[in-house]
Protein backbone atom coordinates (compact mmCIF):
# COMPACT_ATOMS: atom_id res chain seq x y z
CA UNK A 1 0.00 0.00 0.00
CA UNK A 2 1.70 2.82 -1.28
CA UNK A 3 1.53 6.25 1.47
CA UNK A 4 1.42 10.06 0.37
CA UNK A 5 1.01 12.74 2.74
CA UNK A 6 -1.25 15.14 1.35
CA UNK A 7 -0.81 17.86 3.41
CA UNK A 8 0.08 18.49 7.00
CA UNK A 9 -3.48 17.28 8.00
CA UNK A 10 -3.82 14.42 5.87
CA UNK A 11 -2.53 10.96 4.76
CA UNK A 12 -3.47 9.01 1.78
CA UNK A 13 -2.80 5.18 1.24
CA UNK A 14 -4.01 3.11 -1.53
CA UNK A 15 -3.36 0.08 -2.38
CA UNK A 16 -3.38 -2.76 -5.28
CA UNK A 17 -6.92 -3.43 -5.14
CA UNK A 18 -8.15 -0.06 -5.16
CA UNK A 19 -8.24 0.40 -1.32
CA UNK A 20 -7.84 4.23 -0.37
CA UNK A 21 -7.85 5.26 2.78
CA UNK A 22 -8.00 9.15 4.07
CA UNK A 23 -6.99 9.17 7.18
CA UNK A 24 -7.09 13.18 9.05
CA UNK A 25 -4.52 13.50 11.04
CA UNK A 26 -4.97 17.25 12.56
CA UNK A 27 -3.34 16.14 16.48
CA UNK A 28 -3.35 19.95 17.59
CA UNK A 29 -6.93 20.73 15.57
CA UNK A 30 -8.46 17.40 17.02
CA UNK A 31 -9.34 17.36 12.80
CA UNK A 32 -12.12 20.50 13.26
CA UNK A 33 -13.03 22.02 10.25
CA UNK A 34 -10.90 25.26 9.71
CA UNK A 35 -10.76 26.68 6.51
CA UNK A 36 -7.45 25.03 5.20
CA UNK A 37 -8.71 21.48 6.57
CA UNK A 38 -11.41 21.67 4.58
CA UNK A 39 -10.25 23.15 1.62
CA UNK A 40 -7.44 20.41 1.84
CA UNK A 41 -10.52 17.66 2.60
CA UNK A 42 -12.52 18.70 -0.48
CA UNK A 43 -9.67 18.61 -2.44
CA UNK A 44 -8.26 15.30 -1.81
CA UNK A 45 -12.09 13.60 -2.26
CA UNK A 46 -12.50 15.49 -5.45
CA UNK A 47 -9.02 14.00 -6.64
CA UNK A 48 -9.70 10.66 -5.68
CA UNK A 49 -13.16 10.47 -6.87
CA UNK A 50 -11.44 11.28 -10.25
CA UNK A 51 -9.07 8.31 -10.02
CA UNK A 52 -9.55 5.25 -12.07
CA UNK A 53 -7.37 3.36 -10.01
CA UNK A 54 -9.97 3.69 -7.01
CA UNK A 55 -12.51 1.22 -6.15
CA UNK A 56 -13.64 2.48 -2.47
CA UNK A 57 -12.59 5.02 0.20
CA UNK A 58 -12.63 4.67 3.70
CA UNK A 59 -12.29 7.92 5.62
CA UNK A 60 -10.25 7.73 9.51
CA UNK A 61 -9.50 10.04 12.30
CA UNK A 62 -7.15 9.67 14.94
CA UNK A 63 -7.03 7.57 17.80
CA UNK A 64 -8.66 9.75 20.21
CA UNK A 65 -10.69 11.74 18.00
CA UNK A 66 -12.58 11.29 14.69
CA UNK A 67 -13.30 14.76 14.16
CA UNK A 68 -13.89 17.96 16.45
CA UNK A 69 -16.27 19.89 13.93
CA UNK A 70 -16.48 23.24 13.49
CA UNK A 71 -13.44 25.05 14.25
CA UNK A 72 -13.88 28.21 16.40
CA UNK A 73 -12.50 31.07 14.30
CA UNK A 74 -14.39 30.17 11.51
CA UNK A 75 -17.70 29.90 13.46
CA UNK A 76 -16.75 33.33 14.51
CA UNK A 77 -15.95 34.49 11.30
CA UNK A 78 -19.48 32.91 10.17
CA UNK A 79 -21.95 34.71 12.68
CA UNK A 80 -19.32 37.92 12.11
CA UNK A 81 -20.11 37.81 8.28
CA UNK A 82 -16.22 37.86 7.43
CA UNK A 83 -16.48 34.30 5.84
CA UNK A 84 -18.73 32.77 3.47
CA UNK A 85 -20.47 29.37 4.30
CA UNK A 86 -18.69 26.46 2.89
CA UNK A 87 -19.86 24.28 5.23
CA UNK A 88 -22.28 22.47 2.67
CA UNK A 89 -19.17 21.36 0.27
CA UNK A 90 -17.51 19.49 2.12
CA UNK A 91 -20.31 17.52 2.83
CA UNK A 92 -21.68 17.97 -0.76
CA UNK A 93 -18.13 16.69 -1.78
CA UNK A 94 -18.10 13.34 -0.22
CA UNK A 95 -22.15 12.42 -1.00
CA UNK A 96 -20.80 12.70 -4.29
CA UNK A 97 -17.75 10.85 -4.38
CA UNK A 98 -18.63 8.51 -6.97
CA UNK A 99 -17.10 5.26 -5.13
CA UNK A 100 -18.61 3.83 -1.91
CA UNK A 101 -17.12 5.61 1.27
CA UNK A 102 -16.47 3.70 4.61
CA UNK A 103 -16.44 6.03 7.40
CA UNK A 104 -14.33 4.53 10.34
CA UNK A 105 -15.44 6.65 13.84
CA UNK A 106 -13.50 4.99 15.92
CA UNK A 107 -12.69 8.01 17.88
CA UNK A 108 -15.19 10.88 19.21
CA UNK A 109 -17.07 13.37 16.71
CA UNK A 110 -19.24 16.31 17.58
CA UNK A 111 -21.09 18.54 15.41
CA UNK A 112 -20.08 18.98 11.75
CA UNK A 113 -17.38 16.11 12.46
CA UNK A 114 -19.97 13.99 13.08
CA UNK A 115 -22.35 14.35 10.37
CA UNK A 116 -19.52 14.12 8.23
CA UNK A 117 -18.73 10.50 8.81
CA UNK A 118 -22.25 9.84 8.56
CA UNK A 119 -22.37 11.28 5.20
CA UNK A 120 -20.03 8.02 3.76
CA UNK A 121 -22.16 5.32 2.75
CA UNK A 122 -21.13 3.09 5.08
CA UNK A 123 -20.74 3.32 8.67
CA UNK A 124 -18.80 2.10 12.05
CA UNK A 125 -18.86 3.43 15.27
CA UNK A 126 -17.26 2.97 18.70
CA UNK A 127 -19.07 1.73 21.38
CA UNK A 128 -16.74 3.88 23.91
CA UNK A 129 -16.67 6.98 22.09
CA UNK A 130 -19.12 9.36 22.28
CA UNK A 131 -20.62 11.59 19.55
CA UNK A 132 -22.83 14.91 19.94
CA UNK A 133 -24.35 17.70 18.49
CA UNK A 134 -23.05 20.50 20.33
CA UNK A 135 -24.42 23.67 17.79
CA UNK A 136 -27.23 24.69 20.14
CA UNK A 137 -25.07 24.92 23.03
CA UNK A 138 -22.93 27.48 20.71
CA UNK A 139 -25.95 29.25 20.19
CA UNK A 140 -27.26 28.41 16.97
CA UNK A 141 -28.72 25.55 14.63
CA UNK A 142 -27.57 22.41 13.12
CA UNK A 143 -25.68 22.71 9.78
CA UNK A 144 -23.51 20.56 7.22
CA UNK A 145 -26.95 18.54 6.28
CA UNK A 146 -27.38 17.58 9.92
CA UNK A 147 -31.00 17.83 10.41
CA UNK A 148 -31.72 15.04 8.12
CA UNK A 149 -28.18 13.36 8.03
CA UNK A 150 -28.56 12.54 11.66
CA UNK A 151 -31.92 11.61 11.75
CA UNK A 152 -31.07 8.95 9.00
CA UNK A 153 -28.45 7.49 10.95
CA UNK A 154 -30.02 7.40 14.52
CA UNK A 155 -34.18 7.71 14.11
CA UNK A 156 -36.18 11.28 14.64
CA UNK A 157 -36.43 11.25 18.01
CA UNK A 158 -33.03 10.16 19.28
CA UNK A 159 -31.92 13.00 16.32
CA UNK A 160 -33.95 15.34 18.20
CA UNK A 161 -32.81 15.01 21.63
CA UNK A 162 -29.05 15.24 20.30
CA UNK A 163 -29.84 18.33 18.14
CA UNK A 164 -32.38 20.06 20.25
CA UNK A 165 -30.74 19.48 23.75
CA UNK A 166 -27.10 19.00 22.33
CA UNK A 167 -26.70 15.38 23.73
CA UNK A 168 -23.88 13.46 23.67
CA UNK A 169 -24.38 9.51 23.69
CA UNK A 170 -21.74 6.83 23.65
CA UNK A 171 -21.70 4.82 20.96
CA UNK A 172 -23.21 1.96 23.05
CA UNK A 173 -26.15 3.65 23.86
CA UNK A 174 -27.05 4.75 20.12
CA UNK A 175 -26.35 0.73 19.26
CA UNK A 176 -29.20 0.03 22.11
CA UNK A 177 -31.58 3.16 20.73
CA UNK A 178 -31.35 1.29 17.13
CA UNK A 179 -28.83 3.47 15.20
CA UNK A 180 -29.04 2.77 11.49
CA UNK A 181 -25.49 2.13 10.81
CA UNK A 182 -23.63 -0.74 10.12
CA UNK A 183 -22.01 -1.52 13.42
CA UNK A 184 -20.99 -0.41 16.87
CA UNK A 185 -17.95 -1.96 17.71
CA UNK A 186 -15.11 -1.74 20.31
CA UNK A 187 -12.92 1.01 19.61
CA UNK A 188 -9.92 -1.10 19.25
CA UNK A 189 -11.61 -3.17 16.32
CA UNK A 190 -13.73 -0.32 14.62
CA UNK A 191 -10.35 0.50 11.55
CA UNK A 192 -9.58 -3.05 11.37
CA UNK A 193 -13.31 -4.16 10.89
CA UNK A 194 -14.34 -1.17 8.24
CA UNK A 195 -11.02 -1.83 6.24
CA UNK A 196 -12.44 -5.27 6.39
CA UNK A 197 -15.68 -5.12 4.65
CA UNK A 198 -13.61 -2.05 2.18
CA UNK A 199 -11.75 -4.89 0.73
CA UNK A 200 -14.79 -7.26 0.38
CA UNK A 201 -15.71 -4.40 -1.79
CA UNK A 202 -13.13 -4.24 -3.67
CA UNK A 203 -13.36 -7.54 -4.77
CA UNK A 204 -16.61 -6.41 -7.02
CA UNK A 205 -16.19 -4.81 -10.69
CA UNK A 206 -15.83 -1.35 -10.40
CA UNK A 207 -18.35 0.09 -13.11
CA UNK A 208 -21.34 -2.01 -10.80
CA UNK A 209 -19.67 -1.06 -8.02
CA UNK A 210 -19.61 2.87 -8.52
CA UNK A 211 -23.20 3.02 -10.80
CA UNK A 212 -24.84 0.64 -7.41
CA UNK A 213 -23.15 3.30 -5.06
CA UNK A 214 -24.86 6.23 -7.01
CA UNK A 215 -28.53 4.54 -6.96
CA UNK A 216 -28.22 3.60 -3.35
CA UNK A 217 -26.96 7.34 -2.63
CA UNK A 218 -30.04 8.78 -4.01
CA UNK A 219 -32.17 9.28 -0.81
CA UNK A 220 -29.25 11.01 1.42
CA UNK A 221 -28.27 13.07 -1.60
CA UNK A 222 -32.00 14.50 -1.93
CA UNK A 223 -31.93 14.58 2.02
CA UNK A 224 -29.16 16.63 1.94
CA UNK A 225 -30.25 19.00 -0.72
CA UNK A 226 -33.57 19.29 1.67
CA UNK A 227 -31.09 20.01 4.79
CA UNK A 228 -29.26 22.67 2.82
CA UNK A 229 -32.03 24.36 1.86
CA UNK A 230 -33.72 25.12 5.41
CA UNK A 231 -30.26 24.75 7.51
CA UNK A 232 -28.90 27.92 5.39
CA UNK A 233 -32.25 29.86 6.19
CA UNK A 234 -31.78 29.01 10.03
CA UNK A 235 -28.57 30.06 9.66
CA UNK A 236 -29.38 33.27 8.19
CA UNK A 237 -31.51 34.27 10.91
CA UNK A 238 -29.12 32.83 14.12
CA UNK A 239 -25.72 34.58 12.62
CA UNK A 240 -27.35 38.07 12.32
CA UNK A 241 -28.29 37.63 16.13
CA UNK A 242 -25.15 39.52 17.89
CA UNK A 243 -25.79 36.74 20.97
CA UNK A 244 -25.05 34.18 18.66
CA UNK A 245 -21.10 35.65 18.91
CA UNK A 246 -21.27 36.01 22.79
CA UNK A 247 -22.27 32.09 22.96
CA UNK A 248 -19.56 30.93 20.37
CA UNK A 249 -16.93 33.13 22.72
CA UNK A 250 -18.39 31.87 25.71
CA UNK A 251 -19.30 27.94 25.18
CA UNK A 252 -16.91 27.17 22.82
CA UNK A 253 -14.61 24.68 24.13
CA UNK A 254 -10.94 23.88 22.09
CA UNK A 255 -10.28 20.69 20.86
CA UNK A 256 -8.55 18.91 23.04
CA UNK A 257 -10.85 18.67 25.96
CA UNK A 258 -13.15 16.66 23.78
CA UNK A 259 -10.64 13.37 23.35
CA UNK A 260 -11.31 10.75 25.88
CA UNK A 261 -9.04 8.52 27.35
CA UNK A 262 -10.07 4.88 26.35
CA UNK A 263 -12.11 4.59 29.44
CA UNK A 264 -13.20 8.13 30.08
CA UNK A 265 -14.95 9.66 27.46
CA UNK A 266 -16.08 13.28 27.78
CA UNK A 267 -20.14 13.65 28.65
Amino acid sequence: MSAHVLADSLELHVDADGLAVLRMRDEAGGNAFSQAFVAALVEALTALGRRGDVKVVVLCGLPGVFSAGGDRSVLLGLAEGRIAPYDLLLTRTLLELPQPSVAAIAGPAVGGGLVFGLACDLVFMARESRYGCNFMDLGFTPGMGTTRLLQAAVGPYVAAEMMLGAKYFRGAELAERGAQVNAVLPRAEVEAHALDVAARLCEKPRTALLLLKRALGLPRRLAFEEARTLESMMHEICFADPATQASIRENYLAPAPIIPGPQDPRP
